[in-house]
């Protein structure tokens, strides 16, 4: 297979590419990344020699049509999002730009090229956000209530891919996943915050709603599931990917002081980020009875090895504490 991943040099997408590699070693793999301030080519260091790597934009039409048309891509799957809620609430137009236009921008030039399946990762946070109090979870079916600017522009990415299917014809998937956890995440997200926070004795900063929830699927989970459905899922389906794990905000942080052997002390409370949903869960049950697929990694056994790799790899992660874009303490209470 002839594959673009988009996106590569970020967490999922790289974490992707490796595990694709490991699985199908002689399948041609192209990585295409902007390189913006979350994606780091030293994540895919040790694949270098087994990937054709483009730095571009998925926003740049005739740059991507002419990648996909020089590396003969059969398939793309694409990764290439801003991702980080915080930021989207300083700076929108930056994930509306790339989220939505960059994924009309790809699109297209998957079209033109003729590519034969186009994979589209989305996420939960397109349904909105359920009480906590609830039995309530996503389907497949659920309507789209995006609360936030980087939910709302994943919205518009995911109804993009669709359109291209109806009007075009273009063969699409799309699978919305719970939050991701592993090696490779960027040092902006909770868990890398938290588990680098401790490792220096650093507050872990936890926002005031803290039996707020989230469901968390280890990243190499996400990949099978992708890969399933490259493999065997029905074109123009959507498959929601999660792992029935939930955990407040605050059993994470007791969770990541326990693995570090720090104290409880070094949790500090900060005022919640302004449309702070309050509990993500999807059903899940349609990837699993069509594809067969399950998560394969205990919440437990994947969030020791996730600290265990951190702890390991300072050199890695060290220099990207600076280039944060937000300060998670700097939040004023909304009016």
């Amino acid at each position: 297979m002839r594959l673009l991943v988009t996106g590569g040099a970020g967490f999922i997408g790289s974490n992707f590419v490796r595990y694709w590699l490991e699985r199908r070693p002689d399948d041609h793999v192209v990585v295409l990344d902007l390189l913006t301030y979350a994606g780091d080519r030293r994540s895919l260091a040790d694949l270098e020699d087994r990937i054709v790597f483009a730095e571009g934009d998925i926003g740049d039409l005739e740059g991507c049509e002419r990648l996909l048309e020089a590396e003969r891509v059969e398939v793309v799957v694409n990764f290439a999002a801003e991702s980080h809620n915080s930021l989207a609430v300083v700076d929108p137009g930056r994930f509306f730009r790339t989220n939505v236009l960059g994924t009309q921008s790809l699109l297209e030039a998957s079209r033109r090229a003729g590519v034969e399946r186009f994979h589209h990762v989305s996420t939960c946070e397109v349904y909105g956000d359920l009480p906590l109090d609830s039995d309530e979870v996503f389907t497949e079916d659920s309507p789209y209530r995006p609360r936030t600017p980087y939910n709302a522009s994943k919205a518009g990415a995911d109804h993009a891919v669709r359109a291209y299917h109806e009007t075009y014809g273009l063969p699409v998937t799309i699978t919305n996943c719970s939050n991701n956890y592993g090696p490779y995440q960027f040092p902006e997200k909770v868990i890398p915050v938290f588990v680098t926070n401790a490792l220096d004795d650093i507050e872990l900063p936890l926002y005031s709603s803290t039996t707020n929830k989230r469901e968390w699927l280890h990243v190499r989970d996400h990949c099978r599931a992708i890969e399933l459905v490259l493999d065997r899922g029905r074109v123009g389906e959507t498959y929601n990917v999660g792992s029935g794990v939930e955990k407040t905000i605050e059993e994470i942080a007791d969770a990541v002081l326990e693995l570090t052997g720090k104290p409880a002390s070094l949790k500090s409370i900060v005022p919640d980020r302004p449309g702070h949903d309050r509990r993500y869960l999807l059903d899940s049950s349609k990837l699993r009875s069509e594809l067969g697929w399950k998560p394969d990694i205990a919440f437990e056994d994947g969030m020791r090895e996730t600290v265990e790799w951190y702890a390991a790899q300072r050199a890695w992660w060290e220099p990207l504490k600076e280039r944060a874009l937000v300060q998670e303490t700097a939040w004023s209470s909304p009016a």
